[in-house]
């Protein structure tokens, strides 16, 4: 299991409030919102005690999707609130951002997260290794 997942549920079975998304699927709330209620979806991922992001770096990279992802950041960062970011963004294209947009989010997460490099398995690789190998033992049976 991944390891925000593990902490989400270690707190959650403590009836600690943690939220854990990623910046598509706050995009998709946020679409068709007037700004008032952006604005109040935002402020209220601060209302969890621990806020995780899943996966950063996924999101398209338009002008809407960095002003959003800004806006949740910047919001948690002032919250003083703890937050977990994953990503398979290597460390030094977080601290080397190619521009001005993803300076302002990656200065902000590097201020408040400490970083943690996992390394190992891929997972998602072995698994996709068994189904191919399932998926030939049903088109070519021997």
């Amino acid at each position: 299991m991944p390891m925000g997942k593990c902490i989400a549920n270690a707190l959650i079975d403590r009836d600690i409030p943690v939220l854990m998304t990623n910046i598509p699927s706050i995009l998709n709330r946020l679409t068709g919102m007037f700004a008032e209620d952006r604005a109040a979806f935002i402020s209220a991922l601060d209302d969890y005690s621990l806020l995780i992001l899943d996966d950063l770096g996924v999101e398209r990279n338009t002008e809407y999707a960095l002003e959003q992802m800004f806006l949740v950041i910047d919001s948690r960062y002032r919250s003083r609130k703890p937050l977990i970011v994953t990503t398979n963004l290597k460390l030094e294209e977080i601290k080397n951002p190619p521009d001005l947009a993803h300076a302002r989010i990656y200065d902000r997460i590097m201020e408040r997260c400490a970083p943690v490099l996992f390394s190992g398995r891929n997972f998602r690789e072995e698994k996709a290794a068994a189904t191919k190998e399932a998926a030939r033992g049903i088109v070519s049976p021997k």
